[in-house]
């Protein structure tokens, strides 16, 4: 099971607002829209993939991660550790980018 599977149409009904945002993004380029109008929805773009990943994020924390935690003392944390490291390497490239 998956950390957002209680919430995935929200995210799929995120993830196709976003998807008619490129396509918007797209038009405004085939139609010569002025560069900083469209870097304006590209921004509006980046802006609302960022919020699906924060919610992801916050779904596998509070889901993989904890369920890892709570199992622990099965495997010595090793479980634990793992879904840890995992967590942090995400936030690590949501950071980055």
């Amino acid at each position: 099971m998956v950390g957002y599977e209680g919430n995935k149409e929200q995210v799929l009904a995120r993830l196709k607002r976003v998807e008619g945002q490129v396509r918007g993004i797209s038009r405004m380029v085939e139609e010569d829209v002025y560069c900083i109008d469209v870097l304006t929805q590209v921004s509006a773009a980046t802006k609302a993939l960022q919020a699906v990943a924060l919610g992801l994020l916050d779904d596998h924390l509070g889901h993989c991660v904890r369920h890892a935690v709570a199992s622990s003392a099965d495997d010595d944390g090793a479980a634990a550790d793992a879904k840890i490291a995992e967590a942090s390497a995400a936030i690590a490239r949501l950071v980055r980018s």
